[in-house]
């Protein structure tokens, strides 16, 4: 079978290396960009006095760099015109300028500009890395493969954070950012010689002016559209219902076990091992169980994790028991999704994969408006029940309208 044309710019000479090099690369470089984000989490009030304001201030930065994510699917389109390594490329230069802006700012308004710069070029990197590794990963070795590389979210929880802290201890609390900042600059120049993807080019579209149909071609996603439209709806879902209770567990083990900050940084340990188990378990086991059939397994057990947690909160240990599996089965079912969406539409894989990005931001955002209003309200009885009902309606929508792949 003849190989899929390459875009016009990816016809140069391919180096010669292996794929499991390229992941190893991917797994890296997501080690950097993930420790970036999850930064400013367990330090923020440390960069807060920093920047010489409150933490509420400073925590709004980081929703103003979430925010970015919105623009994910716009590099998607530019990965079609320019190539996936290109815009790789661009995020991770993006990056590096936002962070070490952060790193040397003194005020709110020029860390904001930091902020604003590393949130796009992370949302520019990670989605495209997903792309440019499902173009060279065959179907069968796909979830093994991009699995491995999602092992950086907990690594960096766990590896990244802990030197992060170091770091803050001995140099101040602007030294991780230049130090993350001269790495991404390190990836910038090395992504340079690597090999471009082969994928397969859309359909030429004549141009035409801005337009509500102009829009609506953009969301154009081929023949399998309905099962990719509707697997992007449980992306936003199955982030939803997690972050729902995620986002307010730490109040919750605060307020009813009285865990001061110590042992909630032992409980964010432990459930980094959870996260990381669960990726390693569906890189092992994805393709050979099927990814359609391994996620709603996934789902399936992340609902029974999520609906359990009242039961289960009658004390601690158990407690964080509940936690532990609706962790594990969440990230298990995660990197799961991102290998389903990555051959939804083969042809509009770019902007697939920037479209579960964006789709993924949305439903955490809305938990985050929600989560802590729930918990206020009806405590972990609403937190597990919500999340239980909207982790449900997506294995629904999984068996009924999803295909494993694009015919």
């Amino acid at each position: 079978m003849a190989n899929p044309p390459l875009s016009t710019n990816e016809t140069e000479s391919q180096p010669d290396i292996s794929v499991n090099r390229l992941i190893a690369i991917g797994l890296l470089t997501r080690l950097v960009t993930d420790t970036a984000v999850q930064l400013f989490f367990p330090f923020l009030p440390v960069i807060a006095d920093g920047l010489r304001t409150t933490s509420v201030a400073a925590g709004r930065l980081v929703s103003l760099r979430s925010a970015m994510g919105l623009f994910s699917p716009a590099f998607g389109y530019q990965a079609y015109l320019r190539g996936y390594r290109t815009v790789m490329r661009f995020g991770l230069l993006l990056a590096a300028a936002g962070y070490l802006i952060v790193g040397l700012s003194s005020t709110l308004w020029l860390a904001a500009v930091g902020m604003v710069m590393g949130g796009l070029g992370t949302f520019a990197f990670a989605p495209i890395l997903q792309a440019y590794l499902s173009a060279r990963l065959p179907f069968h070795r796909r979830a093994r493969g991009l699995g491995m590389v999602e092992y950086a979210w907990a690594l960096a929880g766990i590896v990244g954070l802990y030197l992060a802290g170091l770091l803050i201890e001995a140099m101040g609390w602007r030294a991780p950012l230049f130090v993350l900042s001269g790495l991404l600059l390190v990836a910038f120049v090395g992504y340079g010689r690597l090999p471009t993807a082969r994928h397969v080019k859309p359909p030429a579209e004549p141009k035409r002016p801005l337009s509500w149909q102009t829009v609506l071609a953009f969301f154009e996603l081929g023949q399998n559209k309905r099962s990719a439209s509707v697997v992007l709806l449980v992306v936003g879902l199955n982030m939803m219902a997690a972050m729902n209770v995620f986002i307010s567990y730490g109040t919750w083990l605060n307020r009813e076990y009285s865990l001061g900050a110590v042992e909630l940084g032992t409980v964010a340990l432990i459930l980094g091992v959870a996260d990381l188990s669960g990726s390693v378990l569906m890189s092992l086991v994805g393709d050979k169980v099927g990814l359609l059939r391994s996620v709603l397994l996934g789902s399936i057990l992340a609902c029974l994790g999520y609906g359990l947690l009242p039961v289960l909160n009658q004390g601690l240990v158990v407690a964080v028991l509940g936690l532990i599996v609706a962790r594990f089965a969440f990230e298990f079912t995660v990197v799961g999704l991102i290998a389903l969406v990555s051959e939804q539409a083969p042809a509009y894989r770019g902007k697939m994969m920037t479209l579960a990005a964006a789709a993924a931001l949305l439903g955490s955002s809305m938990a985050g408006l929600i989560g802590p209003w729930v918990y206020d309200r009806f405590q972990v009885v609403g937190l597990g029940l919500i999340s239980a009902t909207i982790i449900g309606a997506s294995i629904v929508l999984l068996r009924l309208f999803v295909r494993e792949r694009a015919e």
